[in-house]
């Protein structure tokens, strides 16, 4: 039986590994993107017009607001956003809608309000301590600061529940 020459083998396994890194490379630098919440229709948000609709034909038109305003049940917010990731690294918004309608009691459409990605702000923490105001205490008086600041039992710091 023949004995196969070793160099036949190296091509192949050439190939097969820069192929793998070829693959892996293209992999990783591979852009993704992404969108969340609500899918704007510019017919249909531009439909939406002050003194002519009310909650019920905004619900019909744009469907169900993505949430209700923090304080009161007259304000419908629609957001929409885009992201772009590249590989590993985390999604950076490329495009954003937040679409507001007012409502007035009786529940007619009063405003409608467009913002964009202008309104997004990147906020960077400082270091890995949260600054607090207040007096600043070693570990020793966290742990054995109040011993002493609560009245004892037959003191006249309210320790007993006769008194």
């Amino acid at each position: 039986m023949p004995i196969a020459d070793p160099k036949s083998f190296a091509r192949p396994a050439r190939l097969i590994v820069a192929g793998v890194a070829l693959a892996l490379t293209a992999s990783g630098c591979a852009q993704v993107k992404g969108r969340q919440g609500y899918f704007v229709d510019p017919v249909l948000t531009d439909a939406i017009a002050p003194g002519v609709d009310n909650r019920e034909s905004v619900e019909k038109t744009l469907g169900r607001p993505t949430f209700v305003g923090q304080f009161s049940d007259n304000e419908y917010y629609y957001v929409s956003r885009e992201t772009r990731q590249l590989a590993f690294a985390r999604p950076r918004p490329v495009a954003q809608q937040v679409l507001r309608v007012r409502f007035d009691p009786a529940g007619n459409v009063v405003a409608v309000d467009k913002t964009g990605l202008d309104l997004v702000s990147k906020i960077s923490p400082e270091g890995d301590k949260t600054p607090t105001l207040g007096r600043q205490r070693s570990f020793f008086e966290d742990i054995f600061g109040n011993i002493g600041a609560v009245g004892a039992p037959g003191t006249t710091g309210g320790g007993s529940p006769g008194q």
